[in-house]
């Protein structure tokens, strides 16, 4: 099953550059004493059509990273960049519209609405950012995902795999300049992880999207086209794509009593 490139929705084409552009962001809750540093000066940029695997112990920074990087939390300092788009200071309104707009998310735990069918939990990012919902381009995404013909079903009809795709289906539904995954097959068992991972790889080498997965699997991360690796707010490492043993080793490293790896992820 394989993913075919279709027209982008008109909305502001990105300059050449960065997808997602961090930096020098850092990110601080409370105050003195007790502050924790979540992240701590992370200089980053993706190129479009790239996937990028965010990996790292507990407490590292992860989901802190993915969610200044999708302008969910604002950072304590720095600039964050999407599609060139300089998103830091941007108001509470224009940031919920840009989110809705130009950005996909796929979460482990699915999300969808289960009073809504399959199609209309696909079509609802454009419902919400007040476009007119397109069912031929809800169909469309749903066959690339394989499920062309679930679209009047309910959620609790599909099977876990089944509605990760559904959201996989509704992240692309916008053509997006980023989609941000979040443990996105966490809940999946290895076979159906396997076919949603697959259709996150076709998503970013057919369509050309740019994909972002916070992931704790290796064999996950060895879908992505580069591993960051995060430790104690930083960047510690980053690998080119890789298999899941050379990941797993180099997460070892990180977790063990010896010095972190130093990198840098230009």
């Amino acid at each position: 099953m394989g993913l075919r490139r279709t027209k982008r929705p008109e909305h502001p084409t990105p300059p050449s550059g960065a997808a997602v552009e961090l930096a020098g962001v850092r990110r601080q809750y409370g105050r003195g004493d007790g502050a924790v540093h979540a992240l701590r000066g992370i200089d980053l940029a993706l190129p479009h059509g790239s996937f990028t695997a965010v990996m790292g112990p507990s407490g590292s920074g992860k989901s802190t990273f993915l969610q200044c990087a999708a302008g969910l939390d604002r950072p304590t300092a720095g600039s964050v960049r999407l599609g060139g788009t300089e998103i830091s200071g941007m108001s509470e309104n224009r940031l919920t519209e840009l989110r809705r707009s130009r950005l996909g998310f796929v979460f482990q735990a699915f999300n969808l609405l289960p009073s809504l069918t399959v199609e209309q939990n696909v079509l609802l990012p454009m419902r919400l950012a007040g476009q007119r919902p397109d069912r031929r381009r809800a169909a469309e995404v749903l066959g690339q995902v394989g499920l062309g013909d679930k679209g009047g079903r309910r959620p609790s009809e599909l099977s876990g795999g089944q509605q990760q795709r559904v959201a996989l289906a509704r992240a692309l539904v916008t053509s997006p300049d980023v989609v941000f995954a979040d443990e996105p097959t966490g809940a999946l068992d290895t076979t159906t992880a396997a076919e949603v991972l697959t259709l996150l790889r076709d998503a970013v080498d057919t369509l050309g999207a740019t994909v972002v997965m916070v992931t704790h699997d290796p064999v996950a991360a060895g879908y992505a086209d580069r591993v960051l690796f995060l430790s104690d707010g930083a960047i510690a490492d980053t690998l080119p794509r890789s298999g899941p043993a050379r990941i797993a080793d180099r997460m070892r490293a990180l977790t063990a009593p010896a010095p972190a790896y130093a990198g840098t992820a230009a």
